[in-house]
C-alpha cells in the first residue's frame, strides 16, 4: 500500500465511520422541550458534541484503517484462498482459451 493509498482509505474509512457515530446520543429540541421562537426546527439537536464525536471518528478509523492495512500489507488472506473464486477464467461461463 502505498502512501497516498493509505491516505486515501483513512479518509474514506473517517467519512463512514463519521456518518455512523454522528447520531448516537443526539437529543433534539422537541424531546428537550425547547422549542421557542419561530423558525426552529424540532429536530435540531440541543448538543451536537461534535468534538467528541470528532474524536471519537478518529480512533475508530485509525483501528479500522490498521485492519485494512494489515490485510494490504501482510496479506493473511489473498483471493487464491477464497475456493469459490474462479480461477481458470475471469468471468463464469467463459471458455478456458486453448493453448497453442
Amino acid at each position: 500500500m502505498t502512501t497516498t493509498a493509505g491516505v486515501a482509505i483513512y479518509l474514506i474509512v473517517w467519512w463512514l465511520v463519521f456518518f455512523a457515530v454522528l447520531p448516537f446520543g443526539v437529543r433534539s429540541q422537541y424531546e428537550e422541550g425547547g422549542l421557542e421562537g419561530e423558525g426552529r426546527d424540532p429536530g435540531a439537536p440541543v448538543r451536537p458534541m461534535i468534538v467528541r464525536k470528532v474524536l471519537a471518528t478518529t480512533l475508530i478509523a485509525a483501528v479500522v484503517w490498521a485492519g485494512i492495512a494489515y490485510l494490504s500489507i501482510v496479506r493473511p488472506i489473498s483471493f487464491d484462498d477464497i475456493p469459490f473464486m474462479p480461477t481458470d477464467h475471469p468471468y463464469p461461463g467463459m471458455e478456458k482459451p486453448a493453448a497453442p
